[in-house]
């Protein structure tokens, strides 16, 4: 059974090559992530520093799903917002390894994220996502509103236009 966990800076830099590895295949595998491809590792490395920095300031929470001592999905909560919006938390990054899909593991992973936010009072979650990928379709799914797509709003790995969904779920108490 595979657990999940939320990484702090020292664990994230523990897992760096497993959270290289899958971000990597993520990349690779043709989801809009924010890469390009060439995707290289000092690239992915980079980043995960990055978040590894963020979390030990508090501004994100990463979680981290782990089967046979492997992490092979993650997803972040971004709880630094403007003094406006304490309510509110950001879902980003979404990422199953490609060897691990179809076995429930990004409900898991955002069911997690959901408890979290609601544990931090957080009642409003928002995302955005490529229209037409097959993430769209999971977090329907999971009860998540469509606000609205923007057209191009970003760049697939390949250098494609990518349109963007923008999703929101208001929380009920779920912890």
């Amino acid at each position: 059974m595979s657990d999940i966990r939320v990484l702090d800076k020292a664990a994230t830099l523990a897992a760096l090559t497993d959270l290289i590895e899958l971000f990597s295949e993520t990349v690779r595998g043709g989801a809009s992530m924010g890469y390009m491809l060439p995707f290289p590792a000092d690239e992915a490395e980079a980043y995960w520093r990055g978040v590894a920095e963020a979390a030990e300031r508090g501004d994100i929470v990463l979680m981290a799903l782990e089967d046979a001592g492997r992490i092979v999905g993650s997803v972040q909560l971004g709880i630094a917002m403007p003094p406006n919006q304490p309510h509110r938390a950001d879902i980003k990054k979404l990422m199953v390894h490609p060897d691990q899909r179809g076995r429930g593991l990004s409900r898991r992973l955002m069911e997690a994220a959901e408890r979290e936010a609601a544990a931090r009072g957080r009642s409003l979650l928002v995302l955005d996502t490529a229209t037409g990928e097959p993430a769209e379709k999971i977090y329907e799914h999971l009860g998540w509103t469509a606000a609205g797509i923007i057209p191009g709003y970003a760049l697939f790995p390949d250098g494609r236009p990518c349109d963007t969904t923008v999703y929101y779920k208001a929380l009920q108490t779920l912890i």
